[in-house]
Formats: C-alpha cells, sequence, structure tokens
C-alpha cells in the first residue's frame, strides 16, 4: 500500500506524511502512536506522476500543480520518507 497525497504545501504535507508513516504527531486522533510505516508521496512528484496516462494528469491535476510549489513539498515528503520529520 502507498499512500498518494494531493496536499497544497509542504507544511501539510509533512503532517500528513508522519501521520501515515509515525502516527499522528499530535497525539489527537485515532492514529495516534499507530506507526504504520506507509511509504508517503506527492501526486506531483516524478516517480508517481511517471505512472500516470499524461492525458489524464493533465486533466486532473495540470492546472493546479502549476501554482505549487512542487519542490518545497518534495523536499518535505523526502524529509519523512527518509529522516523520519
Amino acid at each position: 500500500m502507498v499512500v498518494i497525497l494531493g496536499t497544497p504545501n509542504a507544511e501539510s504535507s509533512k503532517l500528513y506524511g508522519l501521520t501515515v508513516t509515525e502516527g499522528d504527531p499530535a497525539w489527537a486522533g485515532v492514529l495516534a502512536g499507530a506507526n504504520l510505516n506507509l511509504p508517503v508521496y506527492h501526486i506531483t512528484e516524478p516517480e508517481i506522476k511517471a505512472q500516470i496516462d499524461p492525458a489524464i494528469y493533465q486533466e486532473q491535476v495540470g492546472l493546479t500543480e502549476m501554482v505549487l510549489d512542487t519542490g518545497e513539498i518534495f523536499e518535505a515528503l523526502h524529509e519523512v520518507r527518509h529522516d523520519r520529520g
């Protein structure tokens, strides 16, 4: 299982990424302390984008991708996957 996010910024990407890997970092939800270790990616990351039909990707994600700071999002999720926060 892989988690694919469509979050709008680095902060929310990191928060959700940590939640599905290490558990709820705020210890407020049902995933508090639940270390799921699920791999997490953003829909705009090259590894994911390459697996989607280009026409469908452009129709569903293309416009949104243009306004996101994907570099910051990629960096945040790379930290989650490799440095765990």
